[in-house]
Formats: structure tokens, sequence, C-alpha cells
């Protein structure tokens, strides 16, 4: 009895120590590439705001990705929905030139003005690299499951600042309603490793200020309910319309002018507009959400609109801190009309219209309390878990699973 107990500890921490040295070693590689890329995405926004009319350059910009990955890019234009399918069904490796495809494309994609995000490279990344210890490695199929969680973790947790959402990331996407315990170690040290590495090479996260949270009151829960209602509806029309661009390009017969067209429409729907708060990451314009009078009502049907129409067309990029600028906006606009803190809706929407999205509720309910407090804890589960819940069955992941009764998925 007791040499079998000494057997079962000792597998155990051999498992422990096995998953702490992969685990900080991803987030070594993810950390590292997630500081390369934003500090490259820093310059790229730099450059364009300080020479406007690189605007105009987008059509060109997008023919050129479209032809780089129609030349060299063709089996990893999944992009994140491949690390999905690897980890689902990981019979063959990922191509490692899915990392510098994605940088490259991510970067020319903001340098021009397109209204793109940066966790969808961030997160590509940190999966690719994980995913090249396999071969040295000689991994079993389960163990490079989760290897690649771990990069989704570390390169979530990088570039977001935010290492128990990056762990919460990987082990909540690949299948809605279920979580891969079995990854937790992997996840966690990559996480926490990778956001130390990025910090440690220079990467400063911004933070946003809520401000005071008002004493629970009727008023504030019904305006809290209804955020969290309309969030998950924002969600379901920013994937709807997302998905509605992407079938009409479909329609042209020739991919390197699908990009050309949602350029036009970009720098047309700028002009209209007449500002250029909805390009690139749109950081200026989530800062101003959290400050009374900070931005128009419509600024997050804007935002929608911009960022459909460039992933849309096949610019490359995340969806997340559209959705974020999508969400804190949207909050701003409710919270004058319920009479309700703007700061604190603008939190609330920055992490509910993603965790609709992206059917991540535990990760973006952790991250909430990671940028805004423990404080703000009950509010941010509660409209994390409603737009989840109204956001229907469509997500940005269009690889994700769903969990079944049965226990299939």
């Amino acid at each position: 009895m007791l040499y079998s107990k000494t057997v079962a500890v000792l597998r155990l921490l051999k498992a422990l120590a096995k998953w702490l040295a992969l685990g900080a070693w991803v987030g070594l590689l993810s950390g590292a590439a997630s500081a390369l890329f934003l500090h490259a995405l820093g310059g790229a926004t730099a450059t364009r705001e300080a020479h406007p009319a690189l605007l105009f350059g987008l059509p060109l910009a997008g023919a050129m990705i479209a032809l780089v990955y129609g030349r060299f890019g063709k089996p990893v234009a999944g992009g994140s929905n491949l690390l999905l399918e690897r980890i689902h069904d990981p019979a063959e490796p990922i191509p490692f030139r899915l990392a510098p495809l994605i940088l490259f494309s991510t970067v020319l994609t903001h340098l021009f003005g397109g209204s793109a995000g940066r966790e969808g490279t961030a997160v590509q990344l940190g999966g690719t690299l994980a995913s090249l210890a396999q071969g040295p490695l000689k991994l079993a199929s389960d163990d490079h499951k989760l290897l690649i969680l771990s990069g989704i973790s570390g390169g979530f947790g990088a570039v977001f600042g935010t290492p128990l959402a990056g762990t919460l990331f990987g082990l909540e996407v690949p299948t809605v309603g279920r979580l891969r315990y079995d990854g937790l170690v992997g996840c966690f040290t990559a996480s926490v490793v990778g956001d130390l590495v990025c910090r440690g090479l220079g990467v400063s996260h911004h933070l946003y200020s809520a401000g005071r949270i008002p004493a629970s009151s009727a008023p504030l829960w019904l305006g809290i309910l209804l955020l969290g209602a309309l969030a998950g509806l924002a969600s379901q029309s920013f994937c709807a319309l997302t998905h509605g661009v992407q079938k009409l390009a479909e329609r042209l017969k020739f991919v390197w002018l699908r990009p050309v067209v949602g350029g036009l429409v970009v720098i047309a729907l700028t002009c209209a507009v007449g500002s250029r708060d909805y390009l690139g990451l749109s950081l200026p314009l989530i800062e101003r959400s959290f400050t009374p009078g900070g931005v128009v009502l419509w600024a997050f049907a804007l935002k929608t609109l911009f960022t459909a129409v460039t992933l849309g067309s096949g610019f490359k990029g995340g969806e997340v801190t559209p959705l974020f600028c999508i969400g804190a906006t949207l909050g701003a606009a409710l919270a004058p009309l319920t009479g309700q803190p703007v700061g604190i809706f603008a939190a609330l929407g920055f992490v509910a219209v993603f965790a609709g999205a992206a059917k991540t509720p535990l990760a973006c309910f952790v991250m909430g309390i990671e940028l805004f407090g423990a404080k703000l804890g009950v509010p941010l589960a509660a409209v994390c878990l409603l737009s989840f819940v109204t956001s229907g069955n469509r997500g940005i992941y269009a690889s994700q699973r769903r969990d079944t009764t049965d226990g299939t998925s």
C-alpha cells in the first residue's frame, strides 16, 4: 500500500515538474514574441498617426497581404481557428510559417489603418511557437494538445497583461461549456511567465479607471442587466456582420481584390465619418469611453462596421481589442440613458461584448477583475454571463466545439 502511494505521488510530482518546465519555456517564447509584436505594432501605429496619408495605401496593403498568403500561407490561412483544430485533432504540426506571416500582415494592416486587434496575432504566435517543441520532445498526442493550449494562454496573458485571464482563456476557448483542467499547470505557468517576459522587455499596458462603484440599487441593477443583454446582441451583430462581409467578399473571383475593395470602403467610411478614431486598435476611443461625454452614442456601431469590413474582406489581426472598444463605447452610450456612472458601465461593457463573441465568460470575468478590481466582481460576472447567454450560438472562432449533454463535443 505504502509503495503504491509513493509511486503515485512520484508520478504526480514528475507530471508537475514536466508542465512547470514546459509552461515556462512556452511562456518565455510567447512573451518574447508578444513583446516583439507589440513594439512593432506601436511603431506602426505611431507612423500612421504621424503620416495620415498612409490610409490611402490600405487597398494596396490588402492586396499584398492576400498575395503573400496566396503564395505562402494557404496551409495556415485558418489562423486562430487552425490552432483550435490542432487542439481537437493534433495529427499534424502547426507550420512555423504561421508566426512570421501573421506578425507581418497584422503590422501591415495597422500601419495603413485597418481596424483590427492584436489578440489573434499573439495567440497564433504563442500557439505556433509552443507547437515547435512537439518534434524534438516527441510528446504524445494529448501532451501536444496541452502544449498548444499553453501557447494560447501565454500569448493572451502576455499581450494584455492579464495572466489569470490568459490561463482561463486557454482552458475555456477550445470547447464552449468545458474547461480543460488537465492543462491548468501548463497554461498558468505559460501565461504568468509570458506576462513577466513581455513586461521585462519594455511593454507596458494601459490602465483604465472605472471610478467609484455606486451603492447597490434597483436602477443600477436594471442598467447592468440591460447592458449584459445588449452586449450579447452586440457580439452577435459583430459576428453576423463580419461573416456577412466575408460572404460578400468571396463573390469576387480574385482573392487579392477582396481586401482592395475592403480598404476602399474603410477609406470611404473614414471620410464620411470625418474621424480616424475607428482605425487601428482605437485605444484613444476606449480611453475616452470612461469619461462622461467622451464618445458619441453610436461609436460602438461605427467600430463594429469598420472592424467587420476590415477583417471580413481579408485583412489580418485579432478581434478582441475592437470588441473591447465596442463594449466600452456601448457601456458609455447606455450609462447616461440609464443615469448610471459612465466609467463603471464602460468597464462592464469592455469585457461583456468579448465574453459573448468569444464564448469565454469566465476568462472575461477574471480579466475584468484584473483590470478594474475585485470590487466590481459581481456586476462583471452578471454582464459576462448574460452576454454569453444572449449572444446566440455564433462566435468569432468557427472551430470552437460545443460540449453536449452526453459528454461529447
